[in-house]
């Protein structure tokens, strides 16, 4: 039986990216999903503040301009929080002191992928380290001792977050993923012939696989 190929459009720093894999997960470990294919999935760059400078920038001052203020943004970070524990997931938002540009934390996922790692895991390691430990993932350093945590070479993971050319196919995959439409992550196509935006609930998700693999 050929695998259930599942390619996902995601950011980093998106909470619903982080409760729509919870989602996926407890999709794929349901009793639902008997009788589908083996799974692979692919990660795919969204940069959900591209024009972020790379050191990042203050929470506060991306809150004011992304939200209009902190009250606002508390309201609606609230809701998040409620989403987030229906999923398993306590997200210390406002742990968070910088928001970072994600082009590097991306590169180390694509370095993971190609390193034939569990990419999954390093999507795991770095919505958690921004999520829940609030470390700053748009640095390199940062980024290397992640590498190094998920038991990668965390000097071949420095040179590919240094690689020009690595940079510029993140980027490229970026402006493909909008070219194909994607506006709003997370993003999941199955078997390239069926797309599911947002962090749907696993039911949809299951339905979703499932018409997926009878059009195979």
């Amino acid at each position: 039986m050929d695998p259930l190929r599942i390619d996902i459009v995601s950011d980093v720093v998106c909470p619903w990216c982080y409760i729509g894999k919870r989602r996926l997960e407890a999709a794929l470990a349901s009793p639902e999903a008997a009788g589908l294919p083996p799974v692979q999935i692919t990660w795919h760059p969204f940069q959900l503040n591209p024009e972020l400078p790379a050191e990042g920038i203050a929470r506060k001052a991306y809150l004011e301009e992304k939200f209009g203020g902190p009250e606002r943004a508390a309201a609606i970070y609230e809701r998040v929080r409620a989403a987030g524990r229906t999923a398993g997931l306590e997200l210390n938002i406002d742990g968070i002191t910088r928001q970072p540009n994600t082009r590097l934390a991306h590169a180390l996922i694509d370095f993971a992928q190609r390193s034939g790692a569990d990419a999954t895991d390093m999507k795991e390691r770095l919505l958690r380290a921004y999520f829940i430990e609030n470390r700053f993932v748009g640095d390199a350093e940062v980024l290397a001792a992640i590498a190094a945590e998920a038991g990668l070479d965390a000097a071949a993971a420095r040179a590919h977050l240094n690689d020009p050319e690595a940079l510029a196919a993140i980027d490229q995959a970026d402006q493909e993923a909008r070219q194909m439409g994607v506006s709003g992550v997370p993003f999941f196509i199955f078997n390239r012939k069926l797309a599911v935006s947002g962090a749907q609930e696993p039911a949809t998700l299951i339905g979703a696989m499932r018409q997926a693999v009878e059009q195979a």
